[in-house]
């Protein structure tokens, strides 16, 4: 039988073995060449954390318990077309990621499951260009913004900013039919239904006019029978692809990976350019989903301060801890998590100021004292400052 190392030294492309771990077994000359990483600097690494690959518009290929592993866990094979992975010195690189599953026996090792080929095939600068994704994107996070191919849309030029409107309700339902009744009341609660059916009508074709004027198919918003909806597999959404690196982070987390959750973390931190349709910040239609991403997000610093604490790199681990009560001060657990790190810090004069600005907070804005948990941790910085 073929050994799956044998498989990988004589492959034409770039490729590597895994098991079912996501642990990489061999790697061969073309791989060394495609991204710079020794064999002696990946062998047993996660792959996921090497090759660190995403789509075009930024959704994590490679992450823990990704579609790779499922298709390698049931013995399918596995393909990813126009990726982007990174180089040891931190450009990307276009390629194709494909895999094929061989049996237990084809490792020269003791594998208890199967052993996966990877196989990665580069693909020519010039040909990156003809990648570029054709979806409409959608930014969502602090102002908002559309971009096809590259290009802006000059939405705030548009005529009839009720179609923008339209645009921002179906995208808060991303994929969810939204009856006409409901978007009438939304956008003119004080007409009749025959009124807002008209108007209705004209924002609708005004819409995909726009789209269509920037060479996007106006079939990104399709009438479903009385309502109307926002085909998610024809946009990118900052939103979307951020949940999908905080997941990602997560899992490293979960499994103590720290840099690669901090890694995943950073990545999604950057999509995060202010609150959720902040623009409309007063309009009651987005206000829950905007809520719930911001306490995605508080969460996700929370848990990149505890990556940072793992890491001993304490003073990153305040910084977060600072930002978050920025944000929300009256969380009792990142005031005491602020203090510990300062404390490791040596800056036991900082920690016990913030005790007392914790006090303060939760008086004032809650009427309650600091929990036991927090008072302990007070009585163990005096006892540090008196030794």
């Amino acid at each position: 039988m073929l050994v799956a190392h044998h498989l990988v030294d004589q492959a034409s492309d770039a490729a590597f073995a895994i098991d079912g771990k996501q642990r990489i077994l061999s790697w061969n000359d073309r791989a060394e060449r495609l991204l710079d990483y020794r064999r002696r600097e990946v062998i047993g690494e996660d792959c996921a954390e090497v090759l660190r690959a995403v789509t075009l518009d930024g959704k994590p290929v490679c992450a823990p318990n990704c579609d790779g592993l499922r298709c390698f866990v049931r013995f399918q094979p596995f393909e990813a077309k126009s990726c982007l992975a990174v180089h040891r010195d931190g450009h990307k690189i276009a390629l194709d990621i494909a895999s094929m599953v061989m049996p237990r026996e084809a490792s020269d090792g003791d594998q208890m499951t199967g052993v996966a080929v990877i196989f990665l095939r580069g693909q020519e600068e010039d040909g990156q260009q003809a990648l570029a994704d054709t979806r409409l994107q959608i930014f969502a996070f602090g102002a908002f913004g559309l971009t096809i191919g590259g290009r802006s849309l000059e939405v705030e030029s548009w005529g009839r900013k009720q179609a923008l409107t339209l645009l921002k309700l179906l995208l808060v339902n991303l994929g969810r039919a939204i009856p006409r009744e409901v978007l009438i009341d939304k956008l003119w609660p004080d007409v009749d239904e025959k009124t807002g059916w008209g108007r209705l009508k004209v924002t609708v074709y005004y819409l995909r006019r726009q789209l269509r004027a920037a060479d996007i198919n106006e079939t990104v918003v399709e009438t479903k029978g009385r309502a109307y909806t926002l085909r998610h597999e024809a946009v990118c959404v900052d939103a979307r692809i951020y949940e999908d690196f905080i997941a990602a982070g997560d899992a490293c987390r979960k499994r103590q990976h720290w840099e690669g959750a901090l890694d995943h973390f950073s990545q999604a931190l950057r999509l995060y350019r202010g609150h959720y349709m902040s623009e409309d910040f007063h309009a009651d239609w987005c206000s829950e989903e905007r809520e719930r991403l911001r306490e995605i997000h508080l969460e996700m610093l929370t848990d990149m301060a505890e990556c940072y604490v793992e890491l001993s790199q304490h003073r990153e681990a305040v910084a977060v801890c600072r930002g978050i009560l920025v944000e929300d001060p009256c969380r009792e657990n990142i005031h005491r998590a602020l203090m510990e790190n300062l404390i490791y810090l040596g800056r036991t004069g900082s920690a016990r100021a913030q005790y007392f600005r914790c006090c303060e907070i939760l008086a004032s804005e809650l009427s309650v004292e600091p929990m036991p948990e927090t008072k302990e941790l007070y009585q163990r910085i005096a006892r540090l400052r008196t030794t």
